[in-house]
């Protein structure tokens, strides 16, 4: 099976390892040529994934038409904010014969539109049952080092699905199915705005019982909005949604976690976004969220709160408060 992967970061990187394991001949597509040249020459991707090899058997390219062409499935690993524009590359390219696999975890600020949505009004000759949203608690440092993960591939086509499921599961990646596209597609997107929110508690000094309600409130929100848009509620408790959450707000990878514990600390966001060198979705997906929010009239109110902190500035210690002496209510 022949897999191109766009985007060169950790989780391209990481997958790229992963398909290799698994027998595929992988082409990993980089958008820098210099960055491409680099990874030829020390075959490791020092900036993201620092000490793991990559084999020579991958090839890694700068040609992002050539690189997709040749292709069975195409699996982007691109930012979400990115993502249409590499895709605009490609508008030569017949999609009709290929399975077109999505990982970025975010919503497009200038259309509010999914991942799946940016895909579908890109690529003419893409099917929708084609395509294939990948999505879990998944950190790229973890997989690369073949720990033990486990993952959701979700479709409108279930054969589209099961192909994904078939060429990425092995010893330690396990992959379920799921036909709810937009629930966890909303899910990957949503959970980091609420990892941000839990970085923030961490970096106003509260403890485990702030995060913890953080957590399981913002749960609460994202499964609101997610309902409200189409999506199935028990995508929320599974692997895309509550597991992805836990993830994202509790491990030392986790950059949006990190980027809201450094704003709450005192550090000017643009700072902290220049020193990750990393794309954190959850800063773009926070004013996106609170849009929709607002366009659909869904209560989120802590989603609200990071808005408030990241780009009104905002004290965290008084969102916090504000949160708390919200009036009482029932849980469900």
């Amino acid at each position: 099976m022949k897999v191109t992967v766009l985007g060169a970061g950790g989780w391209g990187t990481a997958l790229s390892l992963l398909l290799h394991d698994n027998g595929a001949a992988v082409t990993l597509w980089a958008y820098k040529e210099e960055y491409a040249e680099e990874l030829k020459r020390t075959r490791e991707n020092r900036i993201y994934l620092h000490g793991v090899s990559i084999p020579l058997e991958i090839e890694i390219a700068v040609d992002i038409e050539r690189s997709v062409d040749q292709a069975e499935i195409v699996v982007a690993s691109i930012p979400s904010q990115y993502l249409r524009e590499q895709l605009s590359k490609l508008a030569n390219i017949d999609f009709r014969n290929k399975i077109f696999v999505n990982t970025a975890k975010g919503i497009e600020s200038s259309t509010l539109s999914t991942m799946s949505e940016v895909v579908e009004g890109s690529l003419n000759t893409c099917p929708r049952e084609n395509y294939v949203v990948l999505s879990g608690p998944s950190h790229a440092e973890e997989v690369s080092r073949r720990m033990p993960t486990a993952v959701v591939a979700a479709s409108h086509h279930r054969k589209s699905a099961e192909l994904v499921q078939k060429l990425a599961m092995n010893s330690y990646f396990r992959v379920y199915l799921s036909r709810d596209v937009k629930g966890v597609e909303l899910c990957g997107s949503l959970k980091n705005v609420i990892a941000l929110a839990a970085g923030m508690s961490d970096g106003a000094g509260y403890g485990d019982n702030t995060k913890a309600a953080l957590m399981t409130r913002g749960m609460v929100e994202i499964t609101r909005l997610g309902e409200t848009l189409g999506a199935h509620h028990k995508t929320f408790s599974g692997l895309a949604g509550m597991g992805d959450l836990i993830v994202t707000c509790m491990s030392r990878y986790s950059r949006n976690r990190f980027v809201g514990e450094q704003v709450a600390a005192g550090r000017k966001l643009d700072d902290v976004l220049t020193e990750i060198k990393m794309v954190a979705e959850g800063v773009p997906t926070a004013k996106a969220a609170h849009q929709l929010a607002t366009k659909y009239d869904v209560e989120m109110p802590i989603m609200e709160q990071v808005v408030k902190v990241l780009f009104e500035g905002k004290d965290p210690q008084k969102a916090v408060t504000d949160l708390m002496r919200r009036p009482g209510k029932d849980e469900y």
